[in-house]
């Protein structure tokens, strides 16, 4: 029979129930925190690879923040330029019906300077919208770059008015838009893309009926911009009833060149004639321009064609030839060069405002696709660090039993002693 003797010592019992203790403290103390705090990787050493993950979707979650907050500066600048050229449209119109009542055959020159002075009213207006600001004070429609005032005019120099910017469209990303709009293609004229120019007539008794149509493109690759005149010469009884013989000479006022005479030997007065520029018998000097004339030419009258650089040229020169027309039949004329035009730059106006439409819905579509990223980015945090709130409050409670218990039977322990034992 074999016997098993165990030494204890009492000193290193209680260390190590100290020990134990001490660990159970430490283990209720961290769950402690980590019900306090919600999480269950409080700091690095917690979890290293949840740490690292719960960091890199807090810096996403924060670069998302911060390129929303300059994305609703973008939206609010574009809404803004998106108003303006609502504004800008709106005065046009108005611009446009007075212009339309200036054609009466029953108003006065003094009636007719009357609307002239409203549509200028009007046109100073348009040029303000046109140079609005946000409120950090930078020009709305300022393009790729800008001054402060980015449409200069109506100046002395040609053009008449100009931009004093960058023209052009900076391009949107996946999360931000521009912060303005080109307002260089909103109102300024370019010959090739628009081919605008302005028609008048050097004089238009009532009596002849003289008028022109607008001047359309034929080609536009062709047209430079130049400035031409037709000159009428050796007029007089045609061959036809109701016809005359019309000599006419094209002059490239901008170059200087001049064409050979042309000869119509039956023009009449009751049917449109089409001066085609250039024409088969017209040098190349004439490119890529066509308007029909109505009407009895007399020898020395003048028809002008002047490019308009500018929506704000073509208002000028409504408002000009409005003013300063001495009857009807020049009111008339000026009316219908004057509207076929703002036809044209009212087209470019409500081209750049839907494309502002389209900036304010992609920016909506950017915000909606960074709200979906921010919660799955939110979800991976949560999954890396988060406490199951549940399972914490368990696993608290499991470690305060325990340590309870460990408590009081270490002190049911210490209090044994061999003295108790001995009678």
């Amino acid at each position: 029979m074999s016997s098993n003797f165990y030494r204890l010592g009492t000193a290193n019992m209680y260390d190590n129930a100290l020990r134990n203790l001490g660990t159970r403290q430490t283990s209720l103390s961290n769950l402690q925190e980590n019900l306090t705090s919600g999480k269950r990787v409080v700091r690095a050493s917690d979890d290293p690879v949840s740490a690292a993950q719960a960091e890199r979707a807090i810096n996403r979650l924060t670069r998302i923040q911060t390129e929303q907050r300059a994305l609703e500066t973008q939206r609010n600048a574009i809404a803004q330029a998106e108003s303006a050229l609502g504004d800008a449209i709106g005065l046009v119109q108005n611009f446009r019906e007075l212009t339309v009542s200036a054609g009466s055959a029953t108003l006065t020159p003094n009636d007719r300077v009357t609307i002239a002075n409203q549509l200028q009213g009007l046109r100073e207006q348009i040029l303000e919208v046109a140079n609005r600001k946000d409120t950090n004070g930078i020009p709305l429609l300022g393009a790729l770059g800008s001054a402060l005032a980015p449409f200069l005019g109506p100046l002395t120099s040609t053009p008449d008015y100009s931009f004093a910017g960058l023209p052009g469209q900076s391009a949107s990303t996946g999360v931000t838009i521009p912060g303005t709009l080109d307002g260089d293609a909103a109102f300024m004229f370019d010959p090739q893309r628009d081919g605008v120019y302005n028609a008048a007539i050097s004089a238009i008794p009532n009596d002849r009926q003289l008028t022109t149509t607008v001047v359309k493109p034929i080609d536009k690759s062709l047209i430079t911009g130049d400035s031409y005149s037709i000159t009428f010469s050796a007029v007089g009884p045609g061959a036809t009833t109701g016809t005359s013989t019309a000599t006419y000479t094209l002059t490239n006022t901008t170059t200087g060149a001049v064409s050979a005479p042309i000869t119509v030997p039956d023009y009449p007065s009751n049917k449109p004639v089409t001066f085609t520029i250039p024409d088969p018998a017209i040098a190349a000097d004439f490119p890529g321009l066509s308007m029909d004339v109505t009407g009895n030419p007399a020898n020395g009258d003048t028809i002008t064609m002047q490019p308009a650089p500018s929506m704000f040229s073509t208002l000028d020169s409504a408002i000009r030839d409005i003013r300063s027309a001495p009857n009807s039949n020049a009111a008339i004329q000026a009316v219908g060069q004057a509207l076929g035009n703002m036809d044209i730059g009212l087209e470019r106006l409500h081209n750049m405002r839907g494309y502002a439409g389209e900036l304010l819905n992609r920016a909506d579509r950017i915000t909606g696709d960074q709200d979906k990223r921010s919660v799955q980015l939110e979800g991976d945090r949560s999954r890396a660090e988060d406490l199951d709130m549940i399972q914490g409050i368990s696993d608290f409670q499991n470690q305060q039993v325990g340590y309870e218990a460990a408590l009081k039977s270490y002190a049911m322990v210490q209090k044994l002693s061999l003295f108790n034992f001995i009678g």
